[in-house]
Order: C-alpha cells, then structure tokens, then sequence
C-alpha cells in the first residue's frame, strides 16, 4: 500500500510495511523533494498584526521531517497511552532509528513480540517504559523480557 500526503501539487508518498492493534510502520519515500510554501513572518495566537508581512519562501517536507532517509520510519498511533506527551490516536509519527536512545527520549519498542511508544527511563540497572497517561502503568523491563528500541520519535504529525 502506498499513502500520499498531498498540499497543492506536491505529494509525500510512504509504503506501508507492518500493522498490528497498536501501531501501522510506514516507510518514507524520499525520491522527490516536496516543496510547499512557509509564511516568513510568524503568526500571532494572540490579535492580528496589521503590518505582519506575507512574503512566502519554499521548504521541503522532506528535509524538515526525515534527516536520516535510510533510517527514518513512519508509525501511526492507535490508543491514548501517550496522550500527556501530545501523542493521540491517529497521530503519525516520525521515527529514526539512528538516534541514540537516551533517557527522556520518546521511543517506537518491541517488547515480548508486540510493539509499543513510550517514553525512556534509562536507571542503574534498569530500562523503565513510561506510559503518558496516568490511566496507564508504566513498565520496567526485565531480563525475562524479550525488548528491541527501534527507533526516536522526531516529529508527531496530527490532524487539527
């Protein structure tokens, strides 16, 4: 299956890869650079600027998005464990599996066959996935467990 993300004339493409009851693992297809336009100015949440100027420049999604292509992923969230981290159902995320997973990071993890996104907790002797949602409980690996990091979480892109 391959998905287009469309603005104007310009598509992102992504290949689905793997789907399970938590997450759907897409690849990115970087061939073509996607340029749309970016307001240069910022835009006030709070009243209008009269005199904001609207000159336009041009940025690629893909450069912004995926800095490492060969190892960049992405993965669409399904459930509501991450929901404090500003991660919802339906979010798409994107992942690189060559950042190096530290403490804090927010992370794509296999645990015992299934896949997960969880926040980090590197302690003394232990690997503690934290759940962002006090509905949830939060998991310390073992050495029983079979656990794999596959990769950061760089971006969430959502629907407003």
């Amino acid at each position: 299956t391959i998905i287009f993300f469309v603005q104007s004339s310009n598509t992102m493409k992504i290949e689905k890869l793997y789907s399970n009851s938590e997450l759907t693992f897409y690849k990115p297809i970087c061939e073509t650079s996607i340029k749309i336009s970016l307001v240069s100015s910022r835009i006030n949440a709070g009243f209008p600027s009269p005199a904001m100027d609207f000159a336009e420049e041009q940025i690629d999604l893909n450069e912004e998005l995926i800095k490492n292509p060969y190892s960049t992923f992405f993965v669409r969230v399904s459930g509501e464990s991450m929901r404090n981290a500003s991660i919802y159902n339906g979010d798409l995320l994107v992942i690189d599996k060559s950042i190096e997973p530290v403490s804090n990071k927010i992370a794509i993890c296999c645990l015992n066959g299934e896949f997960t996104v969880k926040r980090l907790l590197f302690e003394k002797d232990k690997i503690t996935l934290i759940a962002e949602n006090e509905s949830f409980v939060s998991t310390v690996i073992t050495k029983e467990d079979d656990f794999e990091i596959w990769g950061i979480v760089t971006h969430a892109i959502k629907k407003v």
